[in-house]
């Protein structure tokens, strides 16, 4: 009988030495960097474990959940109608995290939807919401250039949204915005013939310029011409009136000195018209010149010249 109490006092230590380990095993709780526990008892919550090891009441208090603080993502793929009715296919990528570690934040965390799935399906229907919302307002032409605004105005409503399930968002981006095949085919060709337009208005500007600078530099070859023209024609009738002059200061002067050695001044005019016929014979190069060569034609002739020669003297 003793050795059967013995045997059970050593069964019972055993056990009870187990039990005790097992106890004290489950009063600790190790977290890892970057998450935090949620303790509950019988289901409510109790408290958030920190990253490292922490106690926990072994039986009384449980880990219901294991939260990640770090930065997560997800990419989104969805469409959406503008107000001309052309479909715009959008490729977009998410990223948030847990607004703070604050105790508060994570109870809002932990407990504002039913498992992460929910959360999920809620966050992706907010994003796609607001785009829709936004493109629904536009034209298709004017898509593509309102990327910026598109994601400012997704921000500005996801943020509230965010916050109030305990979370923030730190970036969103429309990595592609694109359209069906026939609209992407039409916008090519309208890129293509305005490319086609502007080249042509390029190159009728371009002609227009050359012939305008054309006619500029002709316009002033013409001018040029004609102030040399002009310049020419001054300078050779300065020279023929010089000529003139020197030519009748000549003329008076021998006159002058003829009469001062009493000789007939008519020998001077003679003289010029027989030089003169003899200059057109030397020079004629074969040209008819006819002139009258009888004697009361050159009496004419001399006349008019001596005429001439006494009006200069008087003078």
């Amino acid at each position: 009988m003793a050795e059967l109490i013995s045997l059970l006092t050593v069964v019972g230590l055993f056990f009870g030495g187990i039990f005790v380990l097992i106890v004290m095993g489950g009063s600790f709780v190790s977290i890892q960097q970057g998450t935090v526990g949620i303790i509950t008892r019988f289901g409510k919550f109790g408290r958030v474990l920190r990253p490292g090891l922490n106690f926990k009441l072994p039986i009384i208090e449980s880990v219901s959940q294991r939260l990640s603080l770090q930065n997560r993502s997800v990419e989104l793929a969805f469409q959406a109608i503008t107000a001309d009715q052309a479909n715009v296919h959008f490729k977009a990528m998410l990223l948030f995290s847990v607004l703070n570690p604050d105790e508060d934040t994570v109870l809002n965390v932990a407990f504002k939807f039913v498992d992460e799935r929910s959360f999920m399906t809620a966050l992706v229907r907010s994003v796609e919401g607001s785009v829709r919302a936004f493109v629904a307002t536009k034209k298709q032409q004017d898509i593509l250039a309102l990327r910026r605004e598109i994601i400012d105005s997704v921000k500005e409503q996801l943020d509230h949204a965010l916050a109030s399930w305990g979370y923030h968002l730190i970036d969103l981006q429309m990595n592609d915005i694109g359209f069906d095949e026939e609209i992407s085919r039409s916008m090519a060709k309208v890129v293509a013939s305005s490319n086609l337009r502007a080249a042509a208005e390029n190159e009728g500007q371009a002609l227009l310029i050359t012939k305008t600078k054309q006619a500029e530099a002709e316009g002033n070859a013409i001018k040029i011409a004609a102030e040399a023209e002009r310049q020419a024609a001054q300078l050779r009738g300065q020279g023929i009136a010089l000529f003139r002059q020197e030519v009748a200061k000549g003329m008076t002067e021998a006159a002058h000195e003829m009469q001062k050695a009493d000789l007939d001044v008519s020998f001077i005019l003679f003289s010029m018209w027989t030089e003169s016929l003899k200059h057109f014979a030397e020079t004629g190069k074969g040209n008819v010149i006819f002139l009258d060569g009888s004697p009361d034609s050159m009496q004419d002739t001399m006349k008019r010249m001596m005429a001439l020669s006494v009006k200069n003297t008087k003078m």
